[in-house]
């Protein structure tokens, strides 16, 4: 059976110093956690990328900073297999949830935004690990709705389709890898879906939160 893990993290540099979420803390967990495959928020053509030409950010500069940092050596140096699980298509990818209102109601539906994150952080320390929490992911499933009703054409793509195709690598994995500990990093927003689709899948022992 395989073993699943959940680690959400902040991309920004200066929210993992303001939330007590460093790469220090991350490396902490996965080592605690030992890992034998990783499956990172990274597009394959990207990983295909590093690996023949060791360009660390990607098909459009999108690969965040913690995979060059730390992720990626972490891997080489201690023969973890890493899996590369993130989706987008470069030409669809454009649009934001706002773009198509005029610029009043896109000043207001950002405000709205901004209340809904300052709700997401309020619960940042309600774990054991900085936003890794159902108080945390309950407050970001409800703006994730939000933003679907406010343009469900971009949320479907950028979004609910990319979670689809993700959690459907993650799946691979667990079946290419049905016997090893497999941990799953991403941004923190990811948790929820993450958690609901893999919760009830047969054959492995999900854990969520890592504390």
């Amino acid at each position: 059976m395989a073993v699943v893990g959940i680690l959400g993290m902040t991309h920004d540099e200066e929210m993992q110093k303001k939330y007590k979420l460093p790469l220090s803390l991350i490396e902490e967990l996965i080592l605690e956690f030992k890992p034998d495959v990783i499956c990172g928020e990274v597009h394959p053509k990207s990983w295909e990328l590093y690996n023949r030409t060791g360009e660390p950010f990607g098909i459009l500069g999108e690969t965040q900073n913690e995979y060059p940092k730390l992720i990626f050596p972490m891997c080489e140096e201690r023969g973890i297999h890493f899996v590369p699980v993130n989706w987008f298509e470069e030409d669809v990818f454009q649009e934001g949830p706002f773009d198509k209102y005029d610029k009043d109601t896109k000043e207001e539906l950002k405000n709205k935004l901004h209340d809904w994150n300052e709700r997401q952080l309020s619960t940042w320390n309600k774990g054991n690990i900085s936003l890794n929490s159902f108080e945390y992911d309950h407050i970001t499933k409800d703006m994730y709705k939000w933003l679907h009703n406010i343009n469900p054409n971009v949320q479907n793509i950028i979004w609910n389709s990319r979670h689809y195709m993700m959690v459907a690598r993650v799946k691979n994995a667990i079946k290419k890898f049905p016997d090893k500990r497999i941990l799953c990093i991403h941004g923190a927003d990811h948790n929820y879906w993450y958690h609901e689709a893999l919760r009830n899948e047969k054959g492995i022992e999900l854990v969520y939160p890592l504390r």
